[in-house]
């Protein structure tokens, strides 16, 4: 845009606050923002909507739009959500701390109070009740690197300029509170089009990378056996390719762990699966616990990822790179050291090594076929998972919620190109949803696949009583009937009324409904199991049991004849077959559920072996005082 675009769009010679977020927004990659309306932010979206190349995505509650704008940083890069004052901030929170686990950058923007309430006395709506504006500041201060609170124009720009370029910096979310009615006064500081970002290359110090690289390459040239295990923090240190380029030049089988997959190319000759522990994959997990030296780039070990604390890994064989560190074994560490431009150097100074490649190989047997199934028989999920594997392609993208889905998705074999994403560090349980809107809205040359439980799906999907305002006939019809059918599944009072005002209350229908409207081609498989099913295998008792719902009967209702969606119940597995042909063939334009019924203790042994270790790291007993 040029300067005189600029002067035309803001109708004068000053711009706009409002204009000025709008164009950086744009600058740093990020073309859908996730909003949600409320009194606070109406005029800044007003601002928003205005720039051409923004597109303002609304969602139906602030923590889809959280979730959907992480989703759309993976896929992209960067994301951002507009939500109002307190009551979409701390709604929004939830996802924002995700996020910040992930290392995700999301600009969290909110619309706060006039900046003439602020140093007063006065009591706002949406707040607790004090005349104290800074809660929702101090919940934001944990989860995001940068808070900027924008209540006066004369420093504006600076705020917001310097918490998202500290975003793309430390690859973190931060928070933006924008007062409602500054969005729209011009200023000086506004005036042309926001030059650019130039974001400083952070560069290793010269001295520590090579004394890395000199230790490390002593360390595993004289190992017999080294292995390369790649893991989640590869996204943010951006060493990707640097990693492939350590495979290829020292031929040492390359691993990944769970979190981290995706990140490593399945492709690649040496790729021997993922490192879970005891449940890794077959044959990994003995080729990587029995190396003499293994080398993490960017590892995350928590209780999920070590299995309960149960990994059989040794702290003096390991080197463990981090975004910005090297340590070898108990010591030496170096720090400053950035992943890429060390595991580049160490590429070149790494002898060829074969001999945990060559066992592998020797050792290695081809994964089994599920087992024959009887005539009508209930659809198994390994069955299940075998499909979706031949359904995958360098087009496609699997999103994988928490819950079995974990160990399932872990065992299916990526094309090039494929994407991956899940969240393993943080778990929320119904991130899923959300985060296939925003990754399928930044990803839309991917065709999304979706793996949910219906523990997730209803977690996610939580209507609470309401009282449904309408008038037009139609949407009274349909959204009856939506009410009806979830009075029903639910068993709870909903109320429903139709007046004479213009308006549908659309707070509680759920994200579907937006990806329907933005024209996505995802496919959701709903896996109905009737539970709680990663729990149960960490600790049974009867919380765990959900209320079935007709999953497709509510998707229809959302669905209301607009837009392109289609469903299906599956039962066998010729049913699958069937439904799944469909949704590649006639329907591949269209948003796609499949409900997949399967019986509630179908689980994979992986997290039967999991959920038991994880259960025993949780009850251990308080240490002797």
């Amino acid at each position: 845009m040029e300067d005189t675009d600029w002067i035309a769009v803001n109708g004068g010679p000053s711009g706009t606050l409002g204009c000025h977020l709008a164009r950086r927004l744009v600058q740093i990659g990020v073309k859908d923002v996730f909003s949600v309306p409320g009194d606070f932010n109406l005029t800044l979206l007003d601002h928003l909507i205005a720039e051409p190349e923004l597109n303002n995505v609304g969602c139906c509650n602030e923590l889809n739009a959280g979730y959907a704008a992480d989703g759309y940083a993976r896929a992209r890069g960067v994301g951002a959500c507009v939500v109002t004052f307190t009551v979409g901030g701390l709604s929004v929170l939830n996802a924002i701390a995700g996020a910040y686990s992930e290392n995700l950058p999301v600009i969290c923007i909110v619309g706060g109070p006039n900046s003439n309430d602020y140093g007063t006395n006065r009591i706002l709506h949406h707040t607790i009740g004090l005349p104290d504006f800074t809660q929702e500041f101090r919940c934001f201060q944990t989860v995001t690197c940068y808070q900027a609170v924008v209540n006066n124009l004369e420093d504006a720009h600076e705020q917001i300029d310097s918490a998202i370029s500290t975003a793309l910096k430390e690859s973190k979310p931060v928070y933006i509170s924008i007062s409602c009615n500054l969005p729209g006064i011009p200023h000086p500081t506004f005036a042309r089009e926001p030059v650019p970002f130039f974001l400083v290359p952070k560069v290793s110090n010269q001295l520590g990378l090579e004394a890395a690289v000199e230790a490390t390459a002593e360390f595993l040239n004289k190992a017999v056996k080294p292995v390369i295990v790649g893991g989640p923090k590869l996204r943010v240190a951006k060493a990707q390719q640097a990693l492939v380029e350590l495979a290829d030049a020292s031929r040492y089988p390359i691993a990944v762990m769970p979190a981290g997959k995706g990140l490593v190319p399945e492709h690649h000759p040496h790729f021997i699966g993922t490192y879970w522990g005891a449940v890794s994959t077959s044959f990994c997990g003995e080729i990587v616990e029995s190396s003499d030296a293994y080398l993490f780039a960017g590892p995350i070990f928590n209780d999920y990822s070590s299995v309960g604390y149960s990994l059989l890994i040794k702290k003096e064989k390991a080197v463990i790179v981090e975004p910005n560190r090297v340590t070898i074994g108990n010591g030496p560490s170096f720090g400053w050291v950035f992943m890429a431009d060390f595991l580049s150097a160490l590429a070149k100074k790494l002898k060829k090594n074969e001999t945990a490649m060559e066992n592998y190989r020797r050792i290695y047997v081809p994964p089994g076929v599920p087992l024959r199934r009887e005539e009508h028989e209930l659809l198994r999920v390994n069955v299940l998972f075998k499909h979706i594997q031949d359904m995958l392609d360098g087009d496609s993208a699997v999103i994988a919620e928490t819950g079995d889905s974990w160990f399932n998705c872990q065992k299916l074999r990526l094309p090039e190109n494929c994407g991956y994403e899940f969240q393993m560090q943080y778990g929320s349980i119904g991130w899923s949803v959300g985060a296939t809107l925003g990754y399928a809205q930044g990803a839309k040359d991917k065709r999304v696949i979706a793996c949910i439980g219906d523990g997730s799906f209803q977690n996610w999907c939580s209507l609470k009583h309401y009282i449904l305002v309408v008038n037009n006939t139609n949407a009274q019809k349909s959204m009856q009937l939506l009410f009806s059918m979830y009075k029903k599944m639910v068993n709870s009072d909903v109320y429903f009324a139709g007046v004479t005002e213009n308006k549908i209350i659309l707070v509680t229908a759920q994200d579907v409904s937006t990806m329907i409207r933005c024209g996505q081609r995802t496919i959701i498989f709903l896996i109905n199991n009737g539970g709680y099913t990663i729990e149960v295998e960490i600790h049974d008792g009867p919380y765990n049991v959900i209320k079935n719902w007709d999953y497709t009967g509510l998707v229809k209702a959302i669905h209301n004849g607009e837009g392109k969606c289609w469903t299906a119940k599956v039962r066998t597995e010729d049913e699958l077959t069937a439904a799944i042909e469909a949704a590649t063939g006639a329907h591949k334009d269209s948003f796609c559920f499949i409900e997949v019924f399967v019986h509630k203790d179908d689980t994979s042994k992986e997290l039967l072996e999991w959920g038991s270790r994880v259960s025993a790291a949780n009850s251990r007993p308080p240490n002797p005082q």
